[in-house]
């Protein structure tokens, strides 16, 4: 028997040019050159190689985000995932990774009324633009579903459990969950693989549907900037590092001769 996967996915600047609103603190997407973000990826891999190890199992793709964000959902799909739902609307912009996470179980709960029970949730260990590692547990939270993350192996799983392989600084911890649960995956689990002319053309044609807060039934003091308990009070690029001194020399000896030199001037050995 399979299990239905849901992968949540963020679409993230694929560019070094990034800026932020001064008024609200939040990243500008106006205009931004986007995709995937990079650790959604090996999320989205890990559920289709899933789905290839269990039969009868399901790939469903969810993001909140701007319409732009459509584009990352069909690189979802011409990925090997067999559906995909957005969740976009003004009064979702400006969230937290609290009102993100609350906004993605809503979508989640919704998912499972229209497609069938939900087994298992994929995150991405973290995103390109807030680094925080938040959004898998905090989905967990809110679906109250046991949840791991660091995951770097699937072990095995079947409709009833998992056992996956969490990395840690000291080793690894192999753990068994029942389901359902959420994973956050770590870039080491696999390699992403490149969409297929068969997946393009299934992402052209597949059918998103696109939910808004009262389609999902949200309290709307959850979502939002206005439903985030954080807020960005400033943000400022770092100034560059000025200062410093280079080491000339013509060898490899000579450089270091001089570099120790300068060491012991500074009494620094």
């Amino acid at each position: 028997m399979g299990i239905h996967i849901v992968v949540c996915i963020k679409q993230t600047p694929s560019t070094n040019n990034i800026q932020i609103d001064p008024k609200t603190g939040t990243l500008k997407r106006e205009g931004m050159a986007a995709a995937i973000n990079p650790f959604d990826e090996y999320a989205i891999e890990e559920a289709v190689r899933i789905k290839e190890r269990v039969p009868g199992t399901t790939v469903s793709v969810i993001t909140m985000g701007p319409p732009q964000a459509e584009e990352s959902l069909r690189d979802a799909v011409a990925r090997g995932a067999d559906g995909a739902y957005h969740l976009t609307s003004r009064s979702f912009a400006g969230a937290d990774t609290w009102a993100t996470s609350y906004t993605l179980y809503k979508g989640i709960q919704k998912i499972a009324q229209v497609k069938g029970k939900v087994d298992l949730v994929i995150c991405g260990k973290q995103t390109n633009d807030g680094d925080t590692g938040h959004v898998g547990p905090g989905v967990a939270a809110w679906l109250d579903w046991p949840n791991v993350a660091y995951v770097r192996k699937v072990e095995a799983v079947d409709d009833q459990k998992i056992v996956v392989h969490r990395m840690m600084e000291d080793g690894v911890d192999v753990l068994e969950m029942a389901l359902p649960a959420v994973m956050a995956v770590v870039k080491e689990i696999n390699e992403p693989r490149v969409p297929s002319l068969k997946g393009k053309m299934a992402a052209k044609k597949v059918v998103i549907p696109k939910w808004n807060e009262d389609d999902l039934g949200c309290d709307k003091t959850n979502i939002g900037l206005s439903g985030s308990p954080t807020i960005v009070s400033k943000s400022f690029t770092p100034p560059p590092r000025t200062g410093g001194q280079r080491i000339g020399g013509a060898t490899v000896d000579e450089k270091v001769r001089l570099l120790v030199d300068k060491l012991q001037e500074a009494k620094l050995i």
